[in-house]
């Protein structure tokens, strides 16, 4: 995960949780600003800290080439060598690669594209307009850096979840700490694979802890338009229904804070906090363009902020899904001896963030214990 940060991420890249809720087995935010959102470098420091407080038997420098099923469990190819073992953690993240639609094999040749993984700041990409595609985290964060450096910036957008930074005086994510939003285990969730599918919710991490929604954007002067859904003959069509997707996003927010305002009360806090509070609602534009002609020099670069892939190539033991998803029940995976961590909902909604690891480490260290005394 270090590396990911040192060489994946974009330069002003910040973690979307406040420091505070940055902990690992033995290991805690010890700095001066606990609210504050941890920088791509404070977030490196912090795990390869945790390396050396944890004195874990870590091989660094190593590619892991192939796992493949063997007698007595699995044989292990690496770049140091062959390893032989029971037993197998897949902790290689969900994060592996950005996820590209093929449409995206239909824009023209002059137009630039990027992908969060090769993207580093706004000074590496050409004079005029960008399309950034994906309104989650990750797009509206670039959408935002890029308007903010002059240029004209178009923000497709299709299902999203829109949050507050801060809601009665504490981080939104506070209130989901402490309301026990994600302490739910993955056996408790309706539709576990669409838990798993949502995008990440339109937060930022500054020093201001500012809010960065879709009507922050259009104060900025990012154009707002619909899910791209075809590229052709040049042309970039985007869906209509802006203002139904923008209700929509309203009301599972309002729902989420009512849970937070049902918990103040419910748990005799209420006075604690500000009063609650409601959020203007999402403003489409007037009139959202349905399409964009991609040859006319409008759109100098397209940066696709579409989410990311696991990446199993690796991986010779057939537990991969047809959609490049791993097969397994919290955790174990579809194979004696084989288990991951540190995917979506992989026991708890807050699998995928730091803090959220341990507890399912734990649950998945359990089950691999008792599978080794079997």
């Amino acid at each position: 995960m270090a590396n990911s940060w040192r060489r994946e991420r974009w330069d002003s890249l910040r973690l979307l949780t406040p420091n505070w809720q940055s902990r690992l087995p033995g290991l805690r935010y010890d700095g001066s600003d606990p609210d504050g959102y941890m920088t791509m470098g404070e977030v490196t420091e912090f795990i390869e800290r945790f390396a050396k407080v944890s004195r874990a038997p870590v091989r660094t420098g190593v590619n892991v080439t192939s796992v493949r099923r063997a007698a007595g469990g699995y044989q292990v190819t690496t770049s140091d060598g062959e390893i032989a073992c029971r037993a197998v953690v897949i902790a290689s993240g969900a994060c592996n690669r950005p996820s590209v639609p093929q449409l995206s094999a239909a824009v023209p040749e002059a137009v630039r594209q990027l992908t969060p993984f090769s993207y580093r700041d706004a000074g590496q990409l050409p004079d005029g307009g960008v399309l950034v595609v994906g309104a989650s985290a990750t797009g509206v964060q670039l959408a935002a850096e890029i308007r903010r450096s002059g240029r004209p910036v178009t923000l497709s957008t299709g299902e999203h979840v829109r949050l507050p930074r801060l809601y009665r005086g504490r981080d939104v994510l506070w209130w989901m700490d402490a309301a026990g939003v994600w302490e739910q285990r993955y056996d408790e969730v309706d539709d576990l694979n669409r838990a798993r599918r949502l995008p990440s919710p339109q937060l930022v991490g500054t020093p201001e802890r500012s809010t960065l929604d879709l009507n922050a954007l259009s104060a900025l002067g990012v154009e707002l338009v619909g899910r791209l859904t075809v590229i052709r003959n040049g042309r970039a069509l985007f869906s209509g229904g802006l203002r139904n997707v923008f209700s929509l996003a309203d009301l599972k927010m309002n729902r989420l804070l009512d849970t937070y305002d049902e918990w103040a009360l419910t748990s005799g806090r209420d006075g604690e906090f500000d009063a609650p509070e409601r959020f203007p609602t999402s403003r489409p534009p007037e009139s959202a363009r349905l399409q964009l002609d991609l040859g006319s020099g409008e759109i100098a670069a397209i940066l696709w902020a579409t989410g990311f892939q696991p990446e199993y190539s690796w991986l010779d033991v057939p537990v991969v899904d047809e959609k490049g998803r791993l097969r397994h029940d919290g955790g174990v995976v579809d194979s004696p001896g084989l288990y991951a961590l540190g995917l979506p909902v992989l026991r708890r909604r807050k699998s995928t963030f730091i803090h959220g690891i341990e507890d399912d480490a734990r649950d998945v260290i359990a089950h691999l214990a008792g599978y080794l005394v079997s």
